[in-house]
């Protein structure tokens, strides 16, 4: 499958213009398009603007609300509700976070969950927002049923990813993204559109075997065995449960019954490091921990050391400058 190198700005533009034809304001439009061009510059395409044909295709069908009427209750110093009235999970998430953070700047910590919510993108543009203020952040969403639990056969969770974003004095931020499968469904989709195998242990067929050709992929795998499965019930519970909302084989499909809203939850935290500590002996000592774990030196195989998300941080910088890489067929859906 062939692809294409364009500008992240144009690919902004592109989608903005499609979503808006779509029905949506150009304001959250653009939310939407700086939340999947940030996927795209980590090279994290799964979360990219491949998405944007799904979005404008639930977005006709009226599985997502074009004009929420999005709002925020404060249930306590350092604790709130966003009730996104069925929006994009984009937008909704964002606005939460930017809670978080008040929260945290004014009380230590903030803790925000997200009700009636729909996909929500890369969790990292939402951590990254916390380090941004020189924060700790976190977050995390539960998806529909996609993962078998481990010792079972058949889905019940979903790819539930986690995000940690933790700032440093003058090195970029530990920014850890993670779905508690051993990878999100969104990279299955990417390798059918590309026409690439999988590995083995990423997905499993109608009778649970691992398999290598996506197109054959019905379930996902925990990372991690028991580990994963633990995670993965976690993030069910923060930001299901505690959201108000479904859990595991309950939550709406992304890709069934379009014109249905999915009612997804989602869950952010800010934590304010002055509230615990010297802030700049904590910055400074992220600096250190991160460029010490850099220098240990690297086993057979490997090249160095890399902190998590710093591997996404030089594709950012790259395809800053060079521009970010999409499957022909995607720009092609983007360009008409």
């Amino acid at each position: 499958m062939s692809t294409v190198k364009i500008q992240a700005k144009e690919a902004k533009k592109l989608v903005v213009i499609k979503l808006s034809k779509a029905g949506l304001k150009e304001k959250d439009a653009e939310k939407i398009a700086e939340v999947l061009v940030h996927a795209d510059l980590r090279n994290v395409n799964s979360h990219g603007v491949l998405r944007t044909e799904h979005y404008t295709n639930r977005l006709k069908a009226g599985g997502i609300n074009a004009n929420a009427n999005i709002s925020f209750q404060s249930t306590g110093p350092v604790t709130g509700v966003v009730d996104g009235d069925n929006g994009f999970g984009h937008i909704i998430g964002d606005i939460a976070m930017d809670h978080a953070i008040s929260m945290a700047q004014k009380n230590g910590v903030g803790m925000v969950t997200a009700m009636n919510s729909s996909h929500c993108g890369a969790l990292s543009y939402f951590v990254q927002k916390a380090t941004d203020a020189k924060l700790i952040g976190i977050a995390m969403t539960h998806t529909d049923s996609i993962v078998v639990p481990f010792g079972g056969k058949s889905a019940f969770l979903g790819t539930n990813p986690i995000a940690y974003g933790i700032p440093g004095k003058n090195k970029k931020p530990f920014i850890l993204d993670m779905a508690t499968s051993n990878v999100a469904f969104g990279k299955i989709l990417q390798a059918r559109e590309v026409g690439k195998e999988i590995p083995k242990g990423w997905g499993v067929d109608e009778h649970g075997d691992a398999v290598t050709d996506p197109n054959k992929v019905v379930s996902l795998s925990t990372f991690g065995g028991p580990k994963g499965y633990g995670l993965s019930v976690i993030v069910d519970v923060f930001s299901g449960l505690l959201a108000g909302a479904a859990f595991g084989p309950h939550i709406g499909r992304m890709y069934d019954d379009l014109d249905k809203y999915r009612k997804l939850g989602h869950y952010f935290c800010a934590i304010n490091p002055s509230f615990f500590t010297d802030t700049e002996e904590f910055l400074t000592q992220m600096d250190e921990m991160m460029e010490q774990l850099q220098q240990v030196p690297p086993a057979k195989g490997f090249d160095r050391v890399y902190i998590p998300g710093e591997i996404e941080q030089l594709h950012e910088e790259k395809n800053l400058e060079e521009g970010i890489t999409i499957a022909s067929s995607v720009y092609e859906f983007l360009k008409n």
